[in-house]
């Protein structure tokens, strides 16, 4: 077997044809968009270059055909804030076979070691939680947009290298219609906040789109910056995120809470867009986005993407979550001529409790999981789990 770094365009192709070939008996499988697999890698498009490194190799075997792939990187604050300097992989595909899968462990161990970390996280993303993050191990589904989708043995392979469960990954699935209720103690605290004039709920308008960002980023910081692993967000990638969104965003799935005027909570929802990236065979040319839009607007998305749902501590244990969730059911989802029959919450760490209870009260149920693993490379030092957001 041979390691080669992947550092030009043919390289690279095969980095990202490889998948192809594995998963082709895999009817659940949905390839990724190469161009987003190349911007995780590319300087110029993902800031963690400016304090992090990643490097990528495929793995071929005497015959000169690739039978495995990974990349290792590390981001210098995030494996600062670790008792140990945490360094992670990700992008990992192989064969079925334990020697090539730890040659590829290997070689990440040694690139992270001589980078002065001393464990690494994987599969993980060279970025954000949200995308590419996490192995899946129960609920071979279709994936979400920028979610892995794995070969069953993958689990024995990591396992078998010595990583360890650092947390798990859930994502639930609900209904969109009314044949699933709320619990009623859930219905009691929501009316508390649903019966104040003070608190006000709704989707934002398209007019007010433009600044909408400036609600999120509001919220966004005092309700998630500081836990771990989550990084404040300026406003500049608050605007960032809205302008992105904007061309595939409904304004009927971004729902905010407002207490006197001031943005408090939000759940922000997007069409599940994989519904549409299956059928572009991970191509983004003038005819793949034509045949995006076409099927963006022929509504072919029937089902929502909940990527984030927050409210700022001050509002807390006051039934804001229940009142933000319930007003878009009767408000949105309950009505004729609501379009999405679903909705999957991407997900939600074992860690977090509240939020787990939170989505299981709304009828939320357990679609898929994910598990991150983390592998300490001194054996002796005492491993720990992800600690629990209280």
């Amino acid at each position: 077997m041979k390691l080669v770094e992947v550092n030009d365009k043919s390289t690279e192709k095969q980095f990202l044809l490889l998948p192809v070939r594995l998963y082709k008996h895999e009817k659940n499988w949905i390839r990724p968009l190469d161009k987003d697999i190349k911007a995780v890698f590319d300087p110029a498009k993902n800031k963690n270059y400016k304090q992090g490194e990643a490097i990528r190799w495929i793995l071929l075997n005497d015959s000169n055909e690739v039978i495995g792939r990974i990349a290792a990187f590390y981001i210098k604050k995030v494996a600062q804030a670790q008792e140990q300097p945490t360094g992670g992989v990700g992008f990992f595909e192989c064969i079925n076979n334990r020697e090539a899968a730890f040659a590829l462990f290997d070689a990440s161990k040694k690139w992270l070691e001589e980078r002065g970390m001393e464990a690494m996280d994987g599969p993980i993303n060279f970025g954000d939680r949200n995308n590419w993050w996490g192995l899946l191990v129960d609920g071979f589904h279709e994936p979400n947009y920028q979610m892995p989708y794995h070969l069953p043995y993958y689990k024995d392979l990591f396992e078998a290298y010595g990583f360890k469960e650092y947390f798990k990954q859930f994502t639930y699935r609900r209904p969109m219609g009314s044949e699933v209720d709320f619990t009623p103690r859930f219905y009691e605290k929501a009316q508390k906040t649903l019966n104040d004039p003070d608190y006000e709920f709704r989707h934002i308008t398209k007019k007010e789109y433009d600044v909408a960002h400036e609600y999120f980023y509001e919220v966004y910081n005092k309700a998630w910056a500081g836990h771990s692993g989550v990084k404040p967000m300026s406003m500049q990638q608050a605007k960032a995120t809205f302008k992105m969104l904007k061309p595939i965003a409904d304004i009927k799935l971004l729902w905010f809470g407002f207490y006197k005027g001031s943005p408090i909570a939000f759940f922000i929802s997007i069409p599940e867009l994989n519904q549409i990236y299956k059928h572009l065979n991970g191509q983004w040319n003038l005819w793949s986005k034509l045949k995006f839009m076409y099927l963006l607007k022929r509504g072919v998305c029937k089902t929502g993407l909940g990527i984030v749902f927050g409210v700022v501590p001050e509002h807390q244990k006051k039934g804001v979550e229940g009142g933000l969730v319930i007003s878009f059911v009767k408000k949105m989802a309950w009505k004729d001529g609501f379009h999405y029959n679903d909705i999957e919450m991407n997900w939600i760490g074992d860690f977090n409790p509240k939020m787990m209870r939170v989505v299981e009260q709304i009828g939320g149920e357990i679609h898929k999981t994910h598990i991150t693993y983390r592998k300490l490379f001194d054996p002796n030092k005492e491993f720990k789990r992800a600690a629990i957001i209280l």
